[in-house]
């Protein structure tokens, strides 16, 4: 009953993405007769994960509250890119009390527009727009940690951006030591930066290259079973096959190490023991790849949420993202630390 209610829900979100320009264009397809995926596919967007409770029932925005909302971040943008038009006292001491966290806004790529439908969320169920209710064992679960301060968060530490603490590198979050991107998933996260995906496409295989640290999934398409349930790896076991013109990707076997779902950089639900995750590829058009997931979950989350990422297709290539080499962030978090504890004897 599940699958036919994800699969009912995939055709809706489709029909509602088609009804733009891409209805009646047939996606390009491969000697083999299947739909081509390939190319650089960007997945920035401004539409949020979650539907803001102020907008409540609000399933849509109106073209003009769409436009208002895109151009008030192109001005910002602007005078991020020019401030010497935009400011002419110099800004107060401490910045004005606003922190910097890890980069200056300039250096940050969250996109300009909003997904072509105008949803008020990414998440296309539950029609709120918002996760599901946690379990009493995912709340326990739940960690939540800063860029810019320390808080309690029980080993491990699975959040992407944050920390308990600088004793060790294991104190650091998973993105901090190069482990995983924090928005390279999965599932894929419109994020700050590096909101990029290269897919290559056989016979036999998909392969899914995300920008962010370069991570990389090779995804079997022969049909052979999945890791033995004690094999655990950070981007979990994953294999795909085709339904009609989608391929569909399940993906099982994550670790401990790793959140079962992360809303944000700072934020991990849950662990990725007892997750299966479910990821959709429709070519809807030369320049839209829609991505759609559900994260099913019963341990973590009271019900299963499902969310759908339009993909555009970039005309620039990839470059590798080398997260480690002639990184010293993470060494001189360390060696702060240290400075710290002899200042403090």
């Amino acid at each position: 009953m599940r699958a036919r209610s994800i699969v009912a829900l995939s055709a809706l979100v489709v029909v509602s993405l088609l009804a733009g320009p891409a209805l009646g264009q047939a996606p390009p397809r491969l000697p083999d007769g299947r739909p081509d995926l390939q190319g650089v596919w960007d997945f920035r967007t401004m539409t949020p994960l979650q539907r803001p409770r102020m907008l409540a029932d609000r399933e849509f925005l109106t073209e003009e509250e769409a436009a208002a909302q895109e151009t008030q971040v192109a001005a910002r943008r602007a005078q991020l890119l020019e401030p010497s038009e935009v400011r002419t006292e110099p800004l107060p001491a401490g910045g004005g009390g606003r922190a910097v966290g890890g980069y200056n806004d300039f250096w940050l790529d969250y996109g300009t527009t909003l997904v072509d439908d105008r949803r008020t969320s990414l998440i296309v169920d539950p029609p709120d727009g918002r996760l599901p209710a946690l379990t009493p064992e995912g709340e326990a679960l739940r960690q939540v940690g800063s860029l810019i301060e320390d808080l309690p968060i029980p080993p491990p530490v699975r959040v992407r951006s944050a920390g308990t603490g600088a004793d060790r590198p294991e104190d650091r979050g998973l993105a901090e030591r190069c482990l995983v991107g924090f928005n390279s998933g999965p599932p894929m996260m419109p994020s700050g930066y590096n909101n990029n995906m290269q897919l290559f496409q056989t016979a036999d295989n998909v392969v899914l290259l995300n920008e962010m640290v370069h991570d990389l999934r090779v995804i079997p398409l022969d049909g052979r079973p999945q890791l033995p349930a004690g094999l655990r790896q950070w981007a979990g076991s994953s294999r795909g096959h085709w339904e009609g013109d989608t391929l569909v990707v399940e993906t099982t076997n994550m670790t401990d190490k790793t959140g079962s779902f992360d809303p944000s950089a700072t934020t991990a639900i849950g662990t990725g023991l007892t997750v299966t995750l479910t990821e959709r590829f429709t070519r809807l058009d030369d320049d839209t790849l829609l991505y759609e997931y559900t994260v099913d979950d019963p341990v973590i989350f009271t019900r299963p949420f499902t969310v759908a990422v339009p993909m555009r297709r970039s005309p620039e290539p990839m470059f590798e993202y080398a997260c480690h080499e002639g990184n010293y962030g993470l060494l001189n978090i360390l060696t702060g630390a240290r400075a710290e504890d002899v200042a403090a004897r």
